[in-house]
C-alpha cells in the first residue's frame, strides 16, 4: 500500500492502509486503489488551481477515491468480475467503521456519476476511476466541465480543453498502472 512502484504511485493515506489491513484487502484491490488515489491527486491538484479557495473538499476526495472499492472486501466476485453490490456495501462498510457519511458516500457514488446529488468531488472519484486505465467517458467529462465551468465561470469548450490535456497526459502511464496492479494478486 505504500511501497514503490513502477510508475512510482503515491502511498495510500496511513488511515486507508490501516482500514485495508484490518479487512483483510486483497492485494491487488489495494493496487487499484492507490492507482486510483494517485490518479485524483492529480485531478486535484488541477481543479484546485481553476477554482476558488476552498470550494472543493480535498481531503474527501482523495479519501474517496482510495477507499471507492473498499466494498469488494465483501463481495470478492466483484474483484474479478461485474457487479455493483460492492458499492452500497462499501458505504455499508465505512459507515459501520465511524466513518462520516460526507466521506462514505464515495464508495457507493463512484458508479452513479448521473445522479442529481452527484457533486464535483463525486465526479472526481469517478473520473479518475476511468483515467488510471485511461479509459474516457465523454458524458462523465462533460458533467466535469459542466461544474467547472459553473465554478469558475470559464467556457465550457475552455474547461473541455484543458480536461482533455489532462486526461491525455494522464493516459499516456496508464499501462504502467495497469501493470502495477495486475502485479499483485487478486486474492489475500
Amino acid at each position: 500500500m505504500s511501497g514503490p512502484g513502477d510508475p512510482p504511485l503515491r502511498p495510500l493515506p496511513p488511515d486507508v492502509a490501516e482500514l485495508l489491513t484490518a479487512l483483510d484487502c486483497p492485494p491487488r484491490l489495494a493496487a487499484h486503489l492507490r492507482a486510483v488515489h494517485d490518479v485524483v491527486h492529480t485531478l486535484v491538484e488541477w481543479t484546485e488551481r481553476r477554482l476558488p479557495s476552498g470550494s472543493l473538499d480535498r481531503e474527501a476526495v482523495l479519501f474517496g477515491a482510495a477507499t471507492h472499492d473498499v466494498g469488494k472486501t465483501v463481495h470478492r466476485a466483484e474483484l474479478s468480475g461485474p457487479g455493483s453490490a460492492h458499492e452500497e456495501a462499501g458505504r455499508t462498510l465505512l459507515l459501520a467503521r465511524g466513518i462520516d457519511a460526507g466521506r462514505a458516500r464515495f464508495a457507493a457514488t463512484h458508479a452513479s456519476w448521473t445522479a442529481a446529488e452527484a457533486g464535483l468531488e463525486d465526479l472526481l472519484v469517478s473520473l479518475a476511476d476511468k483515467a488510471w486505465k485511461n479509459k474516457r467517458v465523454p458524458d462523465l467529462e462533460d458533467l466535469v466541465v459542466a461544474r467547472l465551468a459553473e465554478a469558475s465561470g470559464r467556457a465550457a469548450w475552455e474547461e473541455f480543453a484543458d480536461l482533455d490535456d489532462l486526461l491525455t497526459a494522464v493516459g499516456e502511464d496508464a499501462d504502467r498502472r495497469l501493470a502495477f496492479q495486475a502485479s499483485f494478486p487478486v486474492g489475500s
